[in-house]
C-alpha cells in the first residue's frame, strides 16, 4: 500500500466534506442505518471467519462478536448520532472591540483523525459515523483479531458514500500489518490527531512513538468502595451489574474496596456474584470471611499483582480499608482515571470522594456500566479519554471539534 497516497486522499477529501451541509450528512447516515440493518447476515457471515480464529475462552471474544441485537444496536446509535445537532459552526464567543474589529470564536471540524482499536468491530461504525457527523475525515486502524469485521463494515460505508455522490476517501481503512499503526503515527500534515483505542499496551505504544498529537482513552481499572453506611440491597445489585452485565468492557468493575466494618456483609453482598461464578481474588481479610461461604473453586487469596488490574473476565479483587481516606488512596495508586463510584448513604462522605476521586467518570450509588457514550446521551463515543486536555471521559460529537478565530473588519490598521 501507497500510504502516502492513502494519506492526502482523506485529507482532500476531508476538506471537501468540511463543505457538505447538515442536512446531508444527516440523510446519508440514515441511508448507512439502514444499509447496516439490510446487511446483517452478511456482517454476522464475515465476523464468524474473525471468531473462528480466537478462543471462545479469550476475554476479546465477547467484544469481537457481533449478533443480530448488537448490529440492530449498531444501526440504532448511527440514527441516534444522526439526530443530534452538530456542534460544527457553533459561536463559542462574540464581541465587538473599541476599534469595531467584530472577533468570534466558532467551533470547527478538527479535520483528518486517525483511529487505532483492537478487536472491537462497532468501533469501525462508531468512529465513522462521529467523524462524518463533524465533517471529520478518518483513517482507521483496526486490530488483526476483527480484519474480516472490519472490513464488512467498511465496505457497507464506502457503498453508501459512492449512493450518495460522496468521496468514498472520507474514511479509509488500513491493512492490519503492524506497519500500518507505524505509518499512521508518523503522518505528520495528513494526520491532524490520533485517538487509541484498546488495551493499555496499545496506549503505551502509541503515546510513545507518535509524531501526531494523540487523545488518550485510557483502560479501565475500575473499583467500586462499599462504605460503612452502604445500603446491603442497593450495592449488591449494583456491584454485579458493575462487574457482570459484560466483563470485556472497560466500564466493568475490577476491584471491589470494603469498609471493614462492613465484612460480616460480604457473603450476602456477593451472592449475585457467586450466581454468575465470578472468581474472587480477596485481601486476607475478606477471604477470611468468605471462607466456607463463597464456593471454594472460585474463592482465591489476593496478591499486589490483582490490585491495579484490568480483568476483562469474570474476576474480582478485593480490598478492606479501615476509612474513607484509605480508598481514596487505593483508588489513587492504583486506578487507570476512569470509572469510579463509591456506595454510600453518608452525604459527607459520598461529597468527600465526589471532590478527591481523580477519574473521567466518579459515581454515587449506580454502576460503573452507565460511563458510555450512548447512556451519556451523546449518541456514540470515539473513545473514553482518561487524559485532561481537550476531552476527558466519554468522548462525541464536542469531542471531535476545535475552533478558530473569525475576525471582521472595515479597512483597520495596527498601530
Amino acid at each position: 500500500m501507497d500510504y502516502t497516497e492513502v494519506f492526502e486522499k482523506t485529507r482532500e477529501a476531508g476538506r471537501k466534506l468540511s463543505l457538505l451541509p447538515a442536512e446531508k450528512v444527516t440523510s446519508v447516515l440514515h441511508d448507512l442505518a439502514g444499509a447496516i440493518s439490510k446487511q446483517a447476515s452478511f456482517l454476522i457471515t464475515e465476523n464468524e471467519k474473525d471468531l473462528a480464529r480466537m478462543p471462545e475462552n479469550d476475554p476479546m471474544y465477547d467484544r469481537l462478536k457481533l449478533t443480530d441485537e448488537r448490529i440492530a444496536t449498531m444501526a440504532k446509535d448511527v440514527i441516534n448520532v444522526a439526530g443530534l445537532p452538530s456542534p460544527v459552526g457553533t459561536v463559542l464567543s462574540d464581541k465587538t472591540l473599541e476599534n469595531n474589529l467584530q472577533i468570534s470564536k466558532v467551533t470547527v471540524p478538527i479535520g483528518v483523525i486517525g483511529i487505532i482499536y483492537e478487536a472491537r468491530p462497532n468501533v469501525t461504525c462508531d468512529a465513522f459515523v462521529l467523524c462524518f457527523k463533524t465533517n471529520n475525515a478518518c483513517i482507521l486502524k483496526g486490530g488483526s483479531d476483527a480484519e474480516f469485521s472490519n472490513q464488512a463494515l467498511i465496505d457497507i460505508i464506502k457503498s453508501v458514500l459512492q449512493e450518495n455522490e460522496l468521496d468514498t476517501d472520507i474514511v479509509n481503512l488500513l491493512p492490519v500489518a503492524r506497519k500500518s499503526t507505524e505509518m499512521l503515527l508518523e503522518a505528520t500534515g495528513w494526520v491532524d490527531v490520533v485517538i487509541p483505542r484498546g488495551s493499555q499496551q496499545l496506549i503505551n505504544y502509541v503515546r510513545e512513538h507518535a509524531k501526531v498529537p494523540v487523545i488518550e482513552t485510557g483502560a479501565g481499572i475500575v473499583h467500586t468502595y462499599f462504605d460503612e453506611t452502604a445500603d446491603i440491597e442497593k450495592g449488591a445489585a449494583v456491584i454485579c451489574n458493575a462487574k457482570t452485565r459484560r466483563v470485556s468492557v472497560c466500564n466493568s468493575l475490577d476491584c471491589l474496596l470494603v469498609h471493614n466494618k462492613t465484612l460480616h456483609m460480604l457473603p450476602q453482598l456477593l451472592k449475585p456474584l457467586e450466581q454468575k461464578m465470578v472468581e474472587i481474588y480477596a485481601d486476607p481479610f475478606s477471604h477470611e470471611v468468605l471462607n466456607g461461604k463463597y464456593p471454594a473453586s472460585l474463592l482465591f487469596e489476593a496478591s499486589e499483582e490483582h490490585y491495579g488490574t484490568e480483568f476483562l473476565s469474570l474476576k474480582l479483587a478485593i480490598k478492606t480499608v479501615n476509612n474513607l481516606e484509605e480508598a481514596l488512596e487505593h483508588i489513587n495508586k492504583y486506578g487507570s482515571r476512569h470509572s469510579e463510584a463509591i456506595l454510600s448513604e453518608d452525604e459527607e462522605h459520598i461529597s468527600q470522594f465526589l471532590s478527591s476521586v481523580d477519574a473521567a467518570a466518579v459515581y454515587v450509588n449506580t454502576s460503573t456500566a452507565f460511563t458510555d457514550g450512548a447512556e451519556f446521551g451523546l449518541g456514540a463515543e470515539i473513545g473514553i479519554s482518561t487524559q485532561k486536555l481537550h476531552a476527558r471521559g466519554p468522548m462525541g460529537l464536542e469531542a471531535l471539534t476545535s475552533y478558530k478565530w473569525i475576525i471582521r473588519g472595515d479597512g483597520q490598521v495596527r498601530s
